[in-house]
């Protein structure tokens, strides 16, 4: 009952203040214009709808701290500010990129202080080892440069995450939808009998209401877009959920598996062509079903069956099972991107660098 209660107080707040955003950011000139052939809609669409999830995330989350009982032996209150800090800048940064469209240098500035915010509470640092899908576990507890190797893998898992869902964002409900299963998955694993962690469950309920909330505007025909402080802040959380649950770093691999992998063939085809990273393009995977016939509910829910089905396995599989997984997960990406560019170029031939 009591997580029942938190995703629908989170999922109501949402609901009701998503709304409120989509005036304030009209009101704030905030708003995407279809502009760019990379995007798909066809009227300005209001930006800044990260601050709908974080408000209704941030309001039921003080709701559980002031009201229920929570054990600050397990995650202590320093953790907590680290990740209202961290998800803080990322509205900051959210919010001048969504009205100012910042240049790649600048908006990586705030995703690098977030990670580096929710470190500085002890997140992830004191983590010593991570499972070895061989046997055993691989030790963490060494020095790099005179940092923690922990740390260091957390930093740049985290800032993974959020360049993730940050690339993934380009079409209605996507990234929001992909992140609610997500969410679920981190919130079912830590009720698990092995892992039995309620208050990581009870943040991951609360993400979770928060996004099931904001979607019910974000899925297609969206009237309003999670802007960059939405997109960057659900990997944030995925990211830091992911560590708090002691390291299933394997786990958040699987859910967005197919993000990440997209992501990763994308920034390498760029950087192949000679072209920015960070240069926005309709090369993603989801782009490519949408221009080989496919609808944008069609794409979308696509995808988010797979997702659920590796979130899933994520559940249920132990660590050589995650790792088998995670080699047909990285078969299947490869396989659906060959098979959409042969299928592009056969239907665009007349379009260099297919």
């Amino acid at each position: 009952m009591q997580y029942t209660f938190f995703f629908f107080t989170a999922f109501l707040i949402a609901l009701f203040i998503t709304p409120l955003v989509k005036k304030f950011a009209f009101r704030v000139s905030a708003v995407d214009l279809p502009n760019h052939p990379r995007k798909i809609h066809t009227k300005p669409i209001p930006l800044l709808g990260g601050f709908a999830i974080f408000i209704a995330f941030i309001l039921t989350l003080a709701i559980y701290l002031c009201f229920f009982e929570v054990d600050f032996v397990v995650i202590p209150m320093r953790f907590f500010w680290g990740i209202i800090s961290g998800a803080v800048l990322l509205m900051i940064g959210g919010y001048l990129d969504d009205k100012y469209s910042l240049s790649p240098k600048h908006q990586f500035i705030f995703p690098i202080l977030a990670c580096l915010a929710l470190l500085s509470s002890g997140v992830g640092v004191g983590i010593n080892f991570i499972s070895n899908p061989f046997g055993g576990v691989i030790n963490l507890n060494f020095l790099i440069l005179g940092i923690k190797a922990s740390g260091i893998l957390v930093f740049f898992f985290l800032l993974g995450m959020i360049y993730t869902t940050k690339f993934l964002d380009g079409m209605d409900g996507l990234t929001s939808g992909i992140s609610l299963i997500a969410s679920s998955t981190l919130f079912v694993l830590s009720l698990t009998e092995h892992i039995n962690q309620p208050v990581t469950a009870s943040i991951a309920i609360i993400l979770a209401g928060s996004i099931a909330g904001f979607l019910v505007y974000n899925f297609n025909p969206a009237s309003i877009f999670l802007g960059e402080s939405g997109s960057t802040f659900l990997g944030f959380m995925l990211g830091a959920l992911s560590v708090l649950l002691g390291g299933k770093i394997a786990t958040a691999l699987l859910v967005m598996g197919i993000p990440i992998l997209d992501v990763a063939w994308v920034i390498a085809r760029r950087i192949w062509y000679g072209s920015s990273p960070f240069k926005a393009d309709r090369k993603h995977l989801h782009f490519r079903l949408l221009d080989l016939g496919f609808s944008q509910k069609q794409t979308v829910l696509t995808l988010y069956g797979i997702a659920a089905v590796f979130g899933a396995v994520a559940i249920f599989m132990q660590s050589m099972g995650k790792l088998v997984s995670l080699i047909i997960l990285f078969v299947l990406m490869i396989t659906i991107a060959l098979g959409t560019v042969f299928a592009y170029k056969r239907k665009y031939p007349h379009i260099p660098g297919n």
